[in-house]
């Protein structure tokens, strides 16, 4: 195999009460990345469409997951990177984690898949420094593994897939404005009183067990963020509202997708996500602000090969 091809699919992290730890894959969003062997050693981006990105591989997520992995193999090759952003930076659904989680398949793809998906979350979170300015590996697992996943520890390199029901949908509008991963994160408290943390503590435990028992009230009581939501909230337009209005729409929870702006719902089923993501545009369309909806399956498999040759 000289060249590869592939579909790397968007994803939502933290899913209120994981911060750092939980992520989930999502269907038909995302980035095409093609992957190609070259004879001269080294890494390059050759072309970026769909946005505006370097392709400085020392600024660009790709090329810095790309590097990570090329330090831990040895190959007697190079590779080209092109990449067609379907996912626009900064929308709170995993942008970078598309373009590092997929490079890393690619390329691993192309030497025969020496690497674990283990291995491979762990290469692509480093893609991560060029986007957040720090290692988290929820989007980049989710990617990889598809499905629900849960983030251990990264320096370990243990990451877990989730059971969960197969009914559930996500509804996700994506205002258009941006915020960037950096941004979101300098806001966040360092410290957290103890009452805070036993309950985040608490709803991640049983959001976890009730994911693997599909039970759809404890989920529901579970998707409850004590400690990140309060703050990040304030940088996305209305949020309370549509909090607020999805939740009376049926949705089983909402919450900021990733560091935002993008606001997912989660509901049991296609049809009560299409009636919550209704409540959810007539928010910003009583203020006039441009969106983007998203209604979207939990995508199982992760990244999809397109074609090889």
């Amino acid at each position: 195999m000289k060249e590869i091809r592939i579909f790397s699919p968007a994803s939502i992290a933290n899913l209120s009460c994981g911060y750092d730890i939980l992520g989930v894959c999502l269907d038909k969003i995302g980035d095409e990345i093609t992957v190609r062997k070259t004879t001269k050693r080294g890494i390059s981006i050759k072309k970026i469409t769909g946005y505006e990105l370097s392709n400085d591989i020392s600024l660009n997520v790709a090329g810095l997951a790309a590097s990570a992995l090329l330090k831990n193999v040895k190959v007697n090759c190079g590779f080209e990177i092109d990449i067609h952003k379907g996912i626009k930076p900064g929308s709170g659904i995993g942008s970078s984690a598309a373009s590092s989680a997929g490079t890393v398949y690619a390329i691993n793809k192309l030497i025969g898949e020496p690497l674990s998906d283990n291995q491979l979350i762990y290469f692509a979170s480093k893609g991560e420094i060029a986007s957040s300015g720090t290692i988290h590996a929820d989007n980049v697992s989710a990617v990889l593994m598809g499905g629900f996943t849960f983030v251990r520890n990264s320096s370990e390199k243990d990451f877990i897939k989730l059971d969960y029901p197969n009914d559930l949908v996500f509804s996700i509008i994506h205002p258009k404005i941006e915020i960037k991963t950096k941004d979101s994160r300098s806001i966040i408290k360092n410290q957290v009183s103890l009452n805070d943390m036993i309950q985040q503590s608490a709803n991640l435990g049983a959001l976890v067990h009730a994911l693997n028992k599909k039970d759809y009230e404890l989920i529901e009581r579970s998707l409850d963020d004590r400690i990140i939501e309060p703050v990040r909230s304030i940088l996305i337009p209305k949020f309370s509202e549509i909090k607020s209005s999805s939740i009376e729409a049926g949705a089983l929870g909402c919450g900021i997708s990733g560091s935002g702006p993008s606001v997912f719902s989660l509901c049991r089923g296609m049809d009560q996500a299409k009636i919550v993501s209704k409540v959810m545009k007539k928010v910003y369309d009583k203020i006039k602000l441009d969106y983007e909806i998203h209604l979207s399956k939990v995508n199982d498999k992760g990244i999809k090969i397109i074609d090889f040759s």
